[in-house]
């Protein structure tokens, strides 16, 4: 579990500086140019770590899995132009929103019911803790108003 939070920790620092440069990078017209740029970015460093995990068989397993690969592919586009959306229109506040529906759509869609992974109801309870955290940010963003 400790190795686990480390990776998702340093995933979330990834994330902090994906919304910061966003946030704080000029806005034009809606213009997706920070978007793309950090996506280059982001395909050039994984690209450039990918070469020290060489693999004479990476050729057979795009080939074998390119459907996945449009799949991953295609997720990583939606929630980047969603993170895009959100912040823009919302300010990095309201990742609290994201994370949620992502804890939702990710544990119990793809997790549970599409690779039938064990869930116990400890996980559960973390589960409906998750969505009182929509409930109580939905309730002070109320206040505010």
């Amino acid at each position: 579990m400790y190795k686990a939070l480390l990776i998702a920790g340093l995933a979330a620092v990834g994330n902090a500086m994906f919304v910061y440069g966003q946030r704080k990078s000029s806005l034009t017209n809606n213009s997706f140019s920070y978007l793309i740029g950090a996506v280059l970015v982001c395909a050039f460093i994984v690209a450039v770590v990918s070469i020290s995990y060489r693999n004479e068989q990476a050729i057979s397993f795009v080939a074998d899995n390119i459907v996945l690969i449009g799949i991953g592919g295609l997720g990583m586009a939606t929630t980047y132009l969603g993170f895009y959306l959100l912040y823009t229109n919302y300010g990095a506040v309201y990742y609290v929103v994201y994370a949620v529906l992502s804890i939702i759509t990710t544990t119990v869609i793809v997790g549970i019911i599409i690779l039938g992974e064990s869930f116990n109801r400890y996980q559960a309870i973390a589960m409906v803790l998750a969505i009182l955290a929509i409930v109580m940010f939905t309730i002070g963003k109320l206040s505010q108003n």
